[in-house]
């Protein structure tokens, strides 16, 4: 019998998010929107898009074979792959073969500000800087329409914005109330916001981050957790008769839960805001691009610290987990993992787009989805060396994709997802 592996977590990660995005007060101005309504209404700042050349298999393409070139790997090593994503490119071929990852633009309309495009690649195995706690987890599963994609012929979802947050917080209601009992169960003592360094949170926007980590403080309020101090029992006590469905709806609740949660968000959660704010919703990316921006921010004093992820799917399925933090050694350590992603230099060289533009390019993106018998333009002037793109989609709506060459990179053509030779 093979031995107990330890310490099982993240060893290496990469992201990808395109190069192109649009500033929300730009985005608000045009849209005919209140000023601030994007951006402290939602609390995002920046929100990337793809352009004709990019989808969510180039970009994951991209992700994936960064990770692998930038930490030495040989893909013979990987003994199994697993793709997430909320989008169905053919209705029969797995998206498994495509190397997939997510992206989402929304239809013009109040829900497009929370788009997004990104890709997140990670390479999973023993003694990893970021080992999962896997003692400690709890899951919530149930039936709602949130969001969801029932006509295969658009690429847009149909959202019920005002149930989709309900359905958002009774999850993280009943993933923490679980974590906390099995905690509970197994160290002989209650769990706290005290008990972990950092929150990360799956992001559609950031407004229901805070949102969140104000709900986890009314949760250990109600606990009578020793993290909530005498002055925010006081503030928070007029509100802990209300039965669960009415704090859902309660506006001075959530403001009340804000202001006292407010030093505490400041420390344990906006290390892991940056990404998703400056690039928006990337679904089943999302948690990992928020971890993503706390590594970028804390890699130097992230040893030894415990963070609670939680992890949500519209429709719906969310789980609440943690990971214990470990310096590393290189390649995969957490230093190295932060000089890889390389996020502040990622962020800086992108290439804004007026509204005007950017409802062009999503006018076109609309016109492609789904078709076939074309050529993009193959302009990748604003890609990266190392960058995928796709090329072409011909009668029998196979697609095919080219590496940008650079420096050091050599240009390969991509069909279906594959290198041409087979490999």
């Amino acid at each position: 019998m093979a031995s107990h592996q330890k310490n099982v977590g993240i060893l290496a990660m990469e992201i990808y998010f395109p190069p192109t995005c649009i500033r929300q007060e730009v985005l608000e101005a045009h849209d005919g929107a209140s000023k601030g309504k994007y951006t402290i209404g939602l609390g995002q700042d920046c929100m990337a898009f793809c352009t004709e050349v990019e989808d969510v298999i180039s970009m994951s393409l991209t992700a994936v074979t960064s990770l692998l070139e930038k930490y030495g790997v040989d893909p013979k090593q990987i003994g199994r792959l697993e793709v997430g994503s909320e989008t169905v490119i053919d209705k029969s071929k797995s998206i498994k073969t495509f190397l997939m990852q997510i992206f989402e633009v929304y239809a013009e309309g109040p829900a497009r500000p929370t788009g997004g495009a990104a890709a997140i690649a990670m390479l999973i195995g023993p003694d990893a800087p970021i080992a999962f706690e896997s003692k400690f987890r709890g899951s919530h599963m149930s039936h709602a329409y949130d969001f969801y994609k029932p006509n295969l012929a658009s690429e847009y979802p149909v959202v019920d914005g005002k149930l989709s947050q309900t359905c958002y917080l009774m999850a993280l209601d009943s993933c923490y109330t679980r974590f906390c009992q099995k905690y509970g169960k197994l160290e002989g003592k209650q769990f706290s916001i005290d008990d972990a360094d950092y929150f990360v949170f799956h992001s559609p926007y950031n407004k229901l981050v805070q949102k969140s980590f104000a709900r986890l403080w009314f949760d250990d309020f109600l606990r009578n957790a020793s993290s909530v101090d005498e002055a925010a029992k006081q503030k928070l006590a007029p509100f802990s008769t209300l039965t669960g469905d009415e704090s859902y709806q309660s506006r001075d609740l959530e403001k009340a839960a804000q202001q006292v949660s407010k030093p505490s968000y400041d420390a344990k959660v906006v290390p892991a805001t940056l990404i998703p704010k400056q690039v928006g919703n990337m679904y089943t990316a999302s948690i990992y691009a928020a971890f993503a921006s706390l590594i970028h921010n804390k890699h130097n004093s992230l040893a030894g610290q415990r963070v609670l992820m939680f992890s949500y799917g519209s429709g719906l399925a969310a789980t609440m987990f943690s990971f214990r933090l470990r310096g590393g050694q290189l390649p995969f350590s957490l230093s190295n993992i932060a000089n890889v992603m390389n996020v502040g230099e990622k962020l800086k060289s992108r290439h804004e787009f007026p509204p005007e533009k950017f409802v062009e390019t999503m006018k076109l993106m609309e016109h492609m989805y789904g078709g076939k018998d074309f050529v993009t333009s193959k302009d990748c002037s604003l890609l990266a060396p190392g960058t995928y793109y796709l090329t072409e989609v011909d009668s029998m709506y196979r697609r095919f994709y080219a590496k940008k060459a650079g420096a050091n990179t050599t240009s390969i053509a991509c069909e279906n997802g594959s290198h041409a030779n087979g490999h």
